[in-house]
């Protein structure tokens, strides 16, 4: 063997690893998860529906390709992705895997149609319309995450929250309900919870993770 052939093999070996550690659907939402903000291990087991011990070695096979790390804050363990650049890989991954997989895109339009009849805008359309103080655009995420970054102009109001702070709505303006993306549902169910008390609301189907890479391509131009 040559010292070239085994130098790539080398190097595919290692790109191998990525991969391998990336087979698991749990690692991946694991890792959808953890773009959003830092995690304990019980907030990720609660999340995912998951035993702590199953979440703990996802989380150690994640950890040994170097995907996360972790600190330790008195009793807890909190978990965070490595680096920023895997936030945007996460996002490739589903628009690349919703183009060449129908099964995805037949997926989400199935669930979605559980939900009231679901109107969706657009990122440049909300754009256009916050320019124009036509909408409010609130973040039903927890509040955690909307501190660890949101989209401008978002005001936080977590989805257990929303029904409690109904009246505290401006009655002038329209609502848009954006959480972690478009495979997340809380966005939907906040839509149809003020649909229900009549208020006009559309769902965002994007996060603040493609909001981000639109940003940084518009900049670039």
């Amino acid at each position: 063997m040559s010292l070239e052939r085994k130098w790539k093999d080398q190097i595919y070996q290692e790109f191998a690893r990525i991969g391998k550690c990336l087979s698991s659907p749990k690692r991946l939402e694991l890792m959808d998860i953890l773009s959003q903000s830092p995690k304990s291990v019980d907030q990720l087991a609660k999340i995912t529906s998951m035993s702590v011990a199953n979440v703990s070695q996802h989380l150690q096979t994640l950890h040994e390709s170097r995907l996360v790390r972790f600190t330790k804050k008195g009793n807890f363990v909190i978990y965070e992705i490595s680096d920023l650049s895997i936030a945007d890989f996460m996002v490739s991954l589903h628009r690349l895997s919703e183009k060449q997989l129908v099964e995805i895109q037949r997926l989400k339009n199935e669930i979605l149609h559980h939900q009231v009849n679901m109107e969706q805008i657009t990122l440049e359309k909300l754009e256009e319309r916050m320019g124009k103080g036509e909408v409010l655009l609130i973040d039903v995420r927890p509040e955690e995450e909307y501190e660890a970054g949101h989209i401008p102009g978002a005001i936080s109001i977590p989805i257990e929250e929303l029904e409690k702070q109904l009246a505290s709505l401006p009655v002038n303006k329209q609502i848009v309900a954006y959480c972690r993306g478009p495979y997340c549902l809380m966005s939907a169910h906040a839509v149809e919870m003020l649909t229900r008390k009549g208020i006009k609301a559309f769902r965002l189907e994007e996060g603040v993770h493609e909001w981000s890479q639109r940003a940084e391509k518009a900049e670039s131009f």
